[in-house]
């Protein structure tokens, strides 16, 4: 006789409830930021040459890989160093607790968001840039154009981030603690413009 399927407990229904949130949530982020970046990118390169679209997509390219360190590095990362910088007050301690209590949305975000983002962003910039190399060189195949820089995109993002993940396990306490900084200093950014403008006022 088979036992009856138990009622989901409140605890349970929270964590449903706050998946659905997570993935709506992500599911807008996603879309303001893949449109912001692709916007900016594709409005640099129609009025740029071909060395700065160049410059922009290996820019794009890095910024996938730096993303994907972080998000390795906060999945690797442990908690116990910075709970003694943060009994000493040490800036962006508090921050890198809450990057890691919250290790698998950062990676998510890091990895899956940002990362596939410059992918897909990385392969329309590498388009782009092989319609400007076929106006200077006219006698160059179009599928050779193509090809040779949508190779190059996969090669750099793919070695780049094997290195960056390597990188990441041997250094993650390091890193997490950038980026912590980096939040820190980002928050109190607000602080130091806001007395500035009731100054004016």
């Amino acid at each position: 006789m088979s036992k009856p399927d138990r009622p989901p407990s409140k605890q349970e229904k929270k964590g449903k409830k706050s998946n659905a949130r997570w993935a709506v949530t992500i599911f807008f982020v996603t879309i303001f930021i893949s449109g912001t970046i692709s916007f900016t990118s594709s409005s640099l390169m129609q009025s740029s040459g071909i060395f700065v679209a160049f410059v922009i997509l290996l820019l794009i390219v890095m910024l996938g890989i730096i993303f994907d360190v972080v998000g390795v590095a906060v999945t690797t990362a442990e908690e116990k160093p910075f709970h003694s910088m943060a009994a000493k007050k040490v800036p962006g301690a508090s921050e890198c607790i809450k990057l890691l209590r919250n290790a698998d949305k950062v990676a998510s975000i890091c990895n899956d968001v940002i990362g596939d983002i410059c992918g897909v962003v990385s392969g329309t910039a590498a388009a782009t840039i092989a319609a400007q190399v076929l106006v200077v060189f006219q006698w160059l195949p179009e599928q050779v154009a193509s090809l040779m820089l949508s190779a190059l995109v996969a090669g750099l993002t793919v070695g780049g981030k094997a290195v960056g993940k390597a990188v990441a396990m041997r250094s993650c306490t390091s890193i997490v603690f950038t980026a912590g900084k980096l939040i820190h200093w980002l928050k109190c950014i607000p602080g130091i413009l806001l007395p500035k403008r009731q100054r004016k006022k």
